[in-house]
């Protein structure tokens, strides 16, 4: 995924991140907060089955 996807995608799920401030860090770095991002989320939907 290129940068600008990490960032789109990351702001899909967190509602509250700015594409100005995604993009000061690599994309390495997006790509470990999305998968945490994406990790919280499984936990949170899971623990709502």
């Amino acid at each position: 995924m290129s940068k600008r996807e990490l960032i789109d995608f990351i702001m899909e799920i967190n509602k509250t991140a700015k594409a100005e401030f995604l993009a000061k860090f690599t994309a390495e770095d997006l790509d470990r907060y999305l998968e945490n991002l994406l990790a919280v989320d499984l936990e949170a939907t899971a623990l709502c089955a």
